[in-house]
Order: structure tokens, then C-alpha cells, then sequence
């Protein structure tokens, strides 16, 4: 219980610290003028001249680093789509990188540290992703859900898999952690790209409780096993 206490109030704090994001976020997927389009806005565009359908498109933005899902909402909402379909196919796509990453990030590190370019980068790489990422040490896969479910620029699918691979968590829990997460992210952004940032926080503070009384279950069954 006093576990489950400690992951609650670690999620009640961080959606209290995302609040001023949450607003510049709304700002961006309400457009205010072409000097404040988003990152995953200018991708969108450069893609979008008669290049790529705006399905693939939403996808593809969603697979990026730092962009990911974030990017990908807002975007496909932007360009008229239906939010079920932006927010099916942003989740699609964030997801497509994280098996990869938690299986093949080990391999490829060791064979890329045996040359100084490459050890320099995973060095850096990894140290960047442990200071960004203790919480999930404390909480393991709750707190790697709620990681992934925040989405700001330091969070999200890609380093919470990066941080899953440093903490050796095991893939099934690490996978379906990540994809949670992915999936309140999701309805988040939704939420925000269509009603702004007080639906987002309503919309996060009521998916947090819902994440908190799943894997409370989880972790009860867990500690009887």
C-alpha cells in the first residue's frame, strides 16, 4: 500500500509540473501563426507537398525521435482527419520502434562502443537517458507508464525503451508498459489538440487513476506470486 501511495503521488506531481507545457502545447495545435508551428508541424509540411498521403504521413511522424506521438496528434488533427483515426494511427506508429529498440539496442551498442565515435555517443546516450529516467528505477513499470504517458519533449516511447534496456526490465512488461503509456499519451494530446489544455489535464488527471488502480492490482498479484 504505502508502494502504491508513493507511485500516486508521483503521478499527481508530475501532472502538476506539466501544466505550463500542456498550455504552450495548446497554443501550438491551435495554430497562432507560422512562427509557432511545432517541430512535428514543419516535418508535416515538408511530407505533405505532394509527397505523401496524410495518413502515412501522421504515422511516420509518429515513429520519430523527440516528435513521436506528441507531433503526430496534433498534426493529423490539423490537417481535418478524424481524431479515432489520427489517435489509432499516431499509437501505430509510436509503437513500431520500441521492439526494436528493446532487443536490438543492446547488440548494436556493443558492437558501435568498440570504435571511439560510437562509444562517445552510447556514453553520452546513456547517461542522458538514466538522469532523465530514475523515477522508472523507483517504480519500475508503473513508473514506466507514467514516464511514457507525459508527453513532453524528455519523456516518451523511445527513451522510456531505452530506459527499459539500462534497467534490464523484462520485454512483455517493458512492451505492454510502453504501450499503455503510449495509449493515455494519445488520448492526452487528442484531448488537447481539440478542447486545450484544461480537457488535457482533466483527460490526464482521470486516465492517471485509472493507470494507478490497474497496476495496483498488477503489483498485488505480483508480490502474491
Amino acid at each position: 500500500m504505502k508502494r502504491l501511495v508513493r507511485c500516486a503521488a508521483a503521478v499527481l506531481l508530475t501532472a502538476a509540473l506539466c501544466i505550463p507545457a500542456f498550455a504552450d502545447a495548446s497554443d501550438a495545435a491551435g495554430g497562432g501563426g507560422a512562427e509557432h508551428l511545432s517541430l512535428g508541424h514543419r516535418i508535416a509540411q515538408s511530407l505533405r507537398v505532394g509527397v505523401l498521403p496524410d495518413l502515412l504521413t501522421v504515422v511516420l511522424i509518429s515513429t520519430l525521435p523527440i516528435v513521436e506521438l506528441r507531433g503526430a496528434v496534433p498534426v493529423g488533427i490539423l490537417f481535418g482527419m478524424n481524431p479515432w483515426v489520427v489517435f489509432a494511427l499516431s499509437v501505430f506508429g509510436n509503437m513500431i520502434p520500441i521492439p526494436f529498440i528493446l532487443l536490438l539496442l543492446g547488440p548494436l551498442s556493443k558492437w558501435c562502443m568498440r570504435f571511439r565515435a560510437g562509444k562517445a555517443f552510447f556514453d553520452w546516450l546513456f547517461t542522458r537517458t538514466r538522469k532523465k529516467t530514475a523515477e522508472i528505477e523507483k517504480y519500475e513499470t508503473l513508473g514506466l507508464t507514467i514516464f511514457v504517458a507525459i508527453p513532453l519533449p524528455a519523456t516518451g516511447a523511445w527513451t522510456g525503451a531505452m530506459a527499459a534496456f539500462l534497467l534490464a526490465m523484462r520485454f512483455n512488461h517493458s512492451m505492454w508498459s510502453i504501450f499503455l503509456g503510449v495509449v493515455i499519451a494519445g488520448v492526452i494530446m487528442t484531448v488537447l489538440s481539440l478542447l486545450g489544455w484544461i480537457g488535457a489535464i482533466v483527460a490526464g488527471v482521470a486516465l492517471g487513476a485509472l493507470v494507478i488502480g490497474c497496476m495496483s492490482r498488477w503489483l498485488k498479484k505480483e508480490e502474491r506470486g
